[in-house]
């Protein structure tokens, strides 16, 4: 039966950041109307979902996460980038079994579900990608998702560096296999130049340019990563990359905390695309993106929160606020306000992902993808604006209602159909385990 979202103030993050006090009317999935029509169109019976006293905005899109790491959450603090790759992040994604890799996606998740993400762009570790492809589709999530691709061993275990071949086989056998599924789709996600051959990222690339494909990769997120990349190729990670054809609107590139002004004009060129990652970019010492300019520029940039061992969570509501505070400590008070932040995580993540069309704003036609967000709380309260409230004040336990693809999958606070007890035991026992075999 239709679905009718009433007695919210919705924030549609369509072309002209629109604010409607009024119904939304869902139907088959879809957006069929928002604002008084909505209510004349609904047939009956209908159901009603009740967000009095609460925003309504966009399923949140997170367009670089890492599901395979939600297990190691605490396992790899205060270490910068490349000692938390060797030390700790590589050496637990080689303990990896497919019980702990459907734990850790699980896991990760229920924290994303719960906190109104939708849509995640995600990047695995170098094997058992079916194991966490298979966990994104019985959850239900949009995705765009594939295996690290590595096969450079240097300061890894051996298990993680996989022969070219073998990369490029199973990232071929995946897509195939994924190529049809109406929400999960597989992306070329060579990890980072330390980690590749050339050979691995020209062929991945020209792989996924053939097959429609996302390229997802990190790119100028630390100084020191730079600078190693500088002393083996003599150039930056970023031109590298465009020379080996990770460029252009469906090239991804995480953090770009690094760019200098010219990279950032040639980006733009391009339409290549960027994410800012601000939690983990502050955990692990690597900077302050520069998201005004690469915005004023003409890049599409969208939000992540990166991974649990290096955030600490997964809360699309913390990076917000993040991203819109540290834009204005880097460029002055005026830059991101509330409203701009928030597309971020909405319209500007869909179009990270070539999505714009079917999600990312409340818009009749578009996907029924819907977060109710209560504004009730002592810290949000007594009132103000919709936006601000959203991006300033909520948290992730504000999340009162997700519908995601016109169903209803969070109700009250409480995830549907899904047992989370469950869920969290099997993520402790797992989590030990690989800590036990990777670190002792």
């Amino acid at each position: 039966m239709d679905l009718l979202v009433r007695g919210g103030t919705v924030l549609t993050c369509d072309p002209s950041n629109s604010v409607v006090e009024g119904p939304i009317l869902v139907r088959g999935g879809r957006i069929v109307a928002v604002g008084p029509t909505a209510t004349r169109l609904a047939r009956r019976p209908h159901r009603v979902l009740d967000a009095t006293g609460a925003a309504v905005v966009p399923g949140f899109v997170q367009a670089h996460v890492h599901l395979v790491q939600v297990l190691f959450r605490g396992m790899a603090d205060d270490l910068p980038l490349l000692s938390w790759l060797r030390e700790r992040i590589w050496p637990l994604e080689a303990a990896h079994d497919d019980q702990s890799l459907r734990a850790s996606a699980e896991l990760g998740l229920l924290e994303l579900l719960r906190g109104g993400t939708t849509t995640i762009l995600d990047m695995g570790t170098t094997f058992g990608h079916e194991v966490v492809l298979d966990a994104i589709d019985r959850f239900g999530l949009r995705a765009r998702s594939g295996p690290a691709l590595m096969d450079v061993s240097e300061g890894m275990p051996a298990r993680l560096a996989v022969p070219t071949e073998e990369n490029l086989r199973r990232l071929d056998a995946l897509e195939r296999a994924w190529a049809k599924h109406p929400r999960v789709r597989v992306v070329a996600s060579p990890r980072f130049i330390l980690s590749c051959s050339e050979r691995l990222i020209r062929e991945s690339a020209a792989l996924a340019h053939d097959r429609g494909m996302l390229v997802h990769t990190h790119a100028a997120e630390h100084a020191d990563e730079r600078a190693a990349v500088r002393a083996l190729l003599g150039a930056d990670d970023v031109e590298v990359l465009a020379r080996l054809g990770v460029t252009g609107p469906r090239a991804v590139l995480a953090h770009g905390v690094q760019l200098s002004d010219e990279e950032a004009r040639r980006l733009a060129e391009a339409g290549t695309r960027v994410v800012h990652c601000p939690s983990a970019n502050l955990k692990l010492g690597s900077g302050i993106a520069r998201v005004h300019d690469l915005l004023r520029l003409g890049v599409v940039v969208g939000l992540g929160a990166d991974g649990a061992p290096c955030n600490n969570n997964l809360d699309a509501l913390t990076e917000l606020r993040h991203a819109a505070l540290l834009a204005k400590h880097r460029t002055g008070t005026e830059t991101l306000p509330a409203a701009a932040a928030l597309r971020l995580a909405t319209i500007e993540g869909a179009k990270v992902l070539g999505m714009d069309d079917e999600i990312g704003s409340i818009e009749a036609g578009k996907r029924a993808d819907l977060v109710v967000i209560r504004l009730d709380g002592a810290h949000a309260e007594p009132g103000g604006d919709a936006a601000s409230r959203v991006v300033y004040a909520a948290r992730a336990s504000d999340v009162r209602h997700v519908v995601l693809d016109g169903a209803i999958r969070v109700h009250e606070g409480s995830p549907l159909d899904l047992d989370e007890e469950e869920i969290l035991a099997r993520a402790r026992t797992q989590a030990r385990r690989v800590h036990g075999r990777a670190l002792g």
